[in-house]
């Protein structure tokens, strides 16, 4: 029975992903009108995508993820744990109060209360990295490398992995998470999605195309 149990845990856990994770700057204060607010900058970033078939996907994949995570980052105020949901895969991002804002992609299996954890863990650590607080001043996008993530992106694949941290983290459970069902729903008012992508310098032509397709991340979602 207890390795049925193991076995079972072990199929769950295969069918979770965590995809990407970013750190930026936050160039806003909390209430100041979108219009004004500058663009976050990209600190760093760590993508796991040897679950997608193709290589054009997981390029496209790479700079959705960084498109939407800079947007999610500018439309929120400091302090504020949001997640957002489009079709099988969740956006989990939270603003710090010092500007520094942390962005999870991951599959609608894994739990958001593991990927609030493990962000708190991460951008501690990031903290700790550039104590001297020098990431404040970055002014250009992926200036501030963070080795660590990559490996705690692997190991986190497993949610069971972040237990002790869950034990430790207890007051997020007291903490509100905003949770908007929709990519549209995160958006400000007067904001068309399309418009965005439209705009954007993190999107390639072919990523554009990619993002504009609601169905596409589903498609391409092939487990080799």
């Amino acid at each position: 029975r207890r390795v049925h149990g193991t076995e079972a845990r072990k199929r769950q856990t295969d069918e979770m992903k965590l995809i990407s994770i970013l750190f930026f700057k936050a160039q806003h204060n909390s209430g100041t009108e979108l219009e004004t607010r500058p663009q976050p900058v990209l600190l760093c970033c760590a993508h796991e995508l040897r679950s997608f078939a193709f290589g054009y996907f997981r390029t496209g994949i790479k700079e959705t993820t960084v498109f939407f995570g800079r947007t999610f980052v500018r439309s929120s105020d400091r302090s504020v744990r949001k997640t957002i949901k489009h079709q099988e895969y969740d956006c989990h991002m939270f603003v710090g109060s010092d500007g520094l804002a942390g962005v999870v992609f991951a599959d609608s299996e894994y739990p958001a209360r593991v990927a609030f954890t493990l962000l708190n863990k991460l951008m501690d650590e990031f903290r700790q990295l550039y104590a001297d607080g020098s990431w404040k001043q970055a002014s250009a996008d992926l200036a501030f490398p963070f080795p660590k993530l990559n490996e705690r992106l692997s190991y986190y694949q497993d949610p069971h992995n972040a237990d002790v941290l869950l034990k430790i983290n207890r007051d997020l459970d007291e903490t509100k998470i905003i949770l908007h069902k929709s990519i549209e729903s995160a958006l400000d008012r007067g904001q068309k999605l399309e418009d965005l992508i439209a705009r954007t310098n993190d999107l390639s032509a072919m990523s554009k195309a990619f993002a504009k397709d609601s169905k596409a991340l589903n498609r391409c979602c092939v487990i080799l």
